[in-house]
């Protein structure tokens, strides 16, 4: 199907009417994923929001429940949030992260009810990426600028109008109901040759990578690879698969809540018990951590890599470490 550029507003303003809608925004020169009342808000002219879309399903901070104390006992209240939302114009990488991510918040051992209801009531519109960014290297990990897993709708710009696919059955029936006009055989053409042809950096080699890292936990590499490293945690903070987080219980009187923040294992507070013990003491240890749960330790456990190749940790690092010649050392190393 094809939906002309002038047309997207009126049809985001068609879809607020009955979901949240979710888009891009640019706000003070910074752009990231917010509910839009208007369709004029949403900016699809973007090269990449600079906060991952997993907090669409993942947020930054949440209540999980409230809790009231008083003569009849406790009461308890969920907080489940169970409105209908597409998200629309977001890039492929951070719609593969959120499958990713799928696979820590329900498995054989953990279902969780807050990010689980989310995901069965959002509907993603992914938008491909004509241009990816020096830093992007989602055609080595599994993805790509066109890559259609994990979205329902997918976007392809070819110019002055975007070709639209329906990929699952959600999004097939939500363009049967949207009545867009059938894409020319030229727009076809078009989009595939953009698809066919477009590629972010594919030269990061992760063949055997999982294997290597599992035998080389006592390496002394690691004595070197944090040295620069600020502990800042930009990069796990901007990265749409990192998903650490922190639990407290804030309480006055007889009324509280729980909440769940994210976190990170960059942080030196992360690990330390109860006791003042802290099996993660320096930066040697969580560089080291960071680096074997995204190539090793979630490979093992679910037979893929979390990373997406997004390049936001390439991008905000303030010491320029990158990621991708980390893992082109690695692989070098005897």
């Amino acid at each position: 199907m094809i939906l002309n550029k002038s047309e997207t507003a009126s049809l985001l303003d068609k879809l607020a009417n009955e979901y949240r809608v979710i888009a891009p925004v640019e706000k003070e020169g910074l752009v990231q994923f917010a509910a839009i009342q208007k369709g004029e808000e949403a900016k699809l002219d973007y090269m990449n929001a600079k906060k991952p879309g997993k907090e669409i399903l993942f947020p930054q901070s949440e209540e999980l429940y409230s809790y009231t104390v008083d003569a009849e006992g406790v009461r308890m209240q969920d907080n489940v949030d169970p409105k209908a939302t597409i998200v629309f114009g977001m890039r492929p990488c951070d719609v593969k992260s959120m499958v990713l991510l799928d696979n820590v918040f329900k498995n054989d051992q953990y279902e969780d009810v807050y990010y689980l209801t989310r995901r069965a009531n959002t509907l993603i519109v992914g938008l491909g990426c004509n241009e990816p960014s020096a830093t992007c290297f989602c055609s080595s990990m599994s993805c790509g600028p066109f890559a259609k897993e994990g979205s329902d709708i997918f976007l392809t710009d070819i110019g002055e109008a975007y070709v639209v696919e329906g990929i699952s059955e959600k999004g097939k029936e939500l363009l049967a109901k949207l009545g867009l006009a059938e894409a020319s055989a030229e727009a076809k053409g078009q989009a595939a040759k953009l698809q066919e042809e477009t590629k972010a950096d594919g030269s990061v080699n992760i063949e055997g990578l999982a294997e290597k890292l599992g035998g080389m936990f006592e390496h002394p590499y690691w004595d070197s690879l944090y040295e620069k490293c600020l502990g800042c945690g930009a990069c796990t903070y901007l990265c749409p698969t990192c998903h650490c987080f922190d639990i407290a219980d804030e309480a006055t009187d007889c009324n509280g809540c729980r909440v769940r923040n994210w976190d990170a294992c960059m942080f030196p507070l992360f690990t330390l018990h109860g006791s003042g013990h802290n099996p993660r003491p320096g930066g040697k240890a969580r560089w080291r951590q960071r680096l074997m749960h995204k190539f090793n330790y979630f490979v093992e456990r679910y037979n893929a890599t979390a990373c997406v190749g997004c390049g936001r940790c390439i991008k905000n690092c303030p010491v320029n470490l990158d990621i991708r010649q980390v893992l082109a050392d690695v692989r070098a190393l005897d």
